[in-house]
Order: C-alpha cells, then sequence, then structure tokens
C-alpha cells in the first residue's frame, strides 16, 4: 500500500511541476543556472569514469583474448560497443544518481524543513514548477552531451591504455573502433541518457519536496532518493532495452 501510496503522490506532485510556468524569462534563467550546476559541474567526474573505464574494458578484453584465432581488432569494436551501448549511459546515469540525486534531494529538502517552499506557496507561486521543472529540463538537455563526452573519452581512454602497455597495436585499435558501426546504437543509448537524466532529476526532487522534520531527515530523504533513483534506471534500463533493441 505504501508503495501504490507513493506512486499516487509522485503523479500529483508532477502534475505541479509540468504545470504552465508564471514567467518564461524566470524560467530560462533557472534552465541556464541549472545547467551548469547540474552539467557543466559534473564534466570531471565524467571524464575521469569514462577514462578509467575505456582503460580497463581495453585491458581486460586484450588479456583475455588468448585465442589466436580472434582478431586484434576486436579490442577496439568491445570497448566501443561496451563506451556506445552501456557504460557512457547507464554507468554514468548511477554515477549522477548519486552526485546530483542527492545534492537535489538536500537542497529542496532544506528549503522544505526551513519553509522556504511555504514562503513561495504564501506568495502564490507554484513551489514544485518553480524549484523542479528547471532541474528537470536542464538534465535532460545537458546529459546527452555528458554522454557523447563519455563515448569519446573512453574510447581515447581504452586507446591509451592499449598503446601505452603495449597490448594493443593502434592500428588494430582504430580499425576495431571503425568495424561495424551501427549509427542506431547512439539514438538509442541518447533515448535511455534522456529518461535516466529525467528519472536523477525527478525521483530526488520528489523526496527533498515532501520531507518532513529536519536536517536528519533531510539526510535520510537524500539516501532513499540515491537508491531509489539507481534501482528506477536500472529498471528503466532493461525495459528501455527490451523495447529499443527489439
Amino acid at each position: 500500500m505504501n508503495l501504490f501510496e507513493n506512486v499516487g503522490k509522485f503523479s500529483r506532485f508532477l502534475v505541479l511541476v509540468f504545470s504552465k510556468p508564471e514567467k518564461g524569462k524566470t524560467l530560462f534563467s533557472q534552465i541556464i543556472r541549472e545547467i551548469d550546476k547540474l552539467g557543466i559541474n559534473s564534466i570531471g567526474i565524467v571524464v575521469i569514469i569514462s577514462l578509467f573505464m575505456g582503460a580497463v574494458i581495453t585491458l581486460q578484453t586484450a588479456y583475455n583474448m588468448l585465442n589466436p584465432l580472434l582478431p586484434d581488432y576486436l579490442v577496439g569494436y568491445t570497448t566501443r560497443e561496451s563506451m556506445l551501448l552501456e557504460f557512457s549511459s547507464t554507468i554514468v546515469g548511477l554515477i549522477l544518481a548519486g552526485k546530483v540525486g542527492s545534492n537535489i534531494a538536500s537542497e529542496i529538502g532544506s528549503m522544505r524543513v526551513t519553509e522556504q517552499i511555504d514562503a513561495l506557496e504564501i506568495m502564490g507561486i507554484n513551489s514544485a514548477n518553480h524549484l523542479v521543472l528547471p532541474k528537470i529540463i536542464a538534465a535532460i538537455f545537458i546529459n546527452p552531451f555528458l554522454y557523447i563526452l563519455s563515448v569519446f573519452v573512453g574510447i581515447t581512454g581504452g586507446l591509451l591504455a592499449g598503446y601505452l602497455t603495449g597490448t594493443v597495436n593502434l592500428a588494430d585499435y582504430i580499425d576495431g573502433i571503425q568495424y561495424a558501426f551501427i549509427p542506431y546504437y547512439i539514438t538509442y543509448s541518447l533515448i535511455k541518457t534522456a529518461v535516466f537524466a529525467f528519472i536523477i532529476t525527478a525521483i530526488p526532487s520528489f523526496y527533498g519536496y515532501y520531507v518532513k522534520g529536519g536536517a536528519l531527515e533531510v539526510g535520510r530523504a537524500s539516501t532513499k532518493a540515491v537508491v531509489n533513483s539507481s534501482i528506477l534506471i536500472l529498471l528503466a534500463n532493461v525495459i528501455l532495452t527490451q523495447i529499443l533493441l527489439k
């Protein structure tokens, strides 16, 4: 029953969030700020994670290709497909759920317990729309760019790891990342990234918006937001893969 109650409450929350904003100019300026806060500030961690993921995938693939019948270009091919299909969308999404999600839940939760949201309501402002909609739009806009950056950095990290350790020939690796490329995989992953961006922002906003109590409850709401966002990302990953790659 608690699950159905939360689903109903979340549905009502989304109705408030996606109602028409009162001032378009204010919304636009808020979106720009959220792009900087949620996207630009996440570039560093995305680059570091993607670089090492690409390097590890390349080295593990190269060290486990013991069959001499397997062509060497498969190392580059495996790295490209892994980053393109899964790692740059899902793994980076999970990392951002922890970094961005906890930040959003804490921010909105603190505003709730300090009665700032109540003050917005008294002034006649739709607080859910005012606080949450810019975050959702900003994340859906900027996260696909983070995905593309992650793919590029991951493949480059694999190339550097293979070249510096001498496990992969540079020409073979480049042949591998060009071999049997399917452009639709990018479309598929961009759709996943946009859905994950919605989850990463909407779920923590929901938990922060309805928190009750003090600082301790805000911390608990932040933890719940990260855990449930991660679970929903994994669930959405399975469902979207079944639908889009069937």
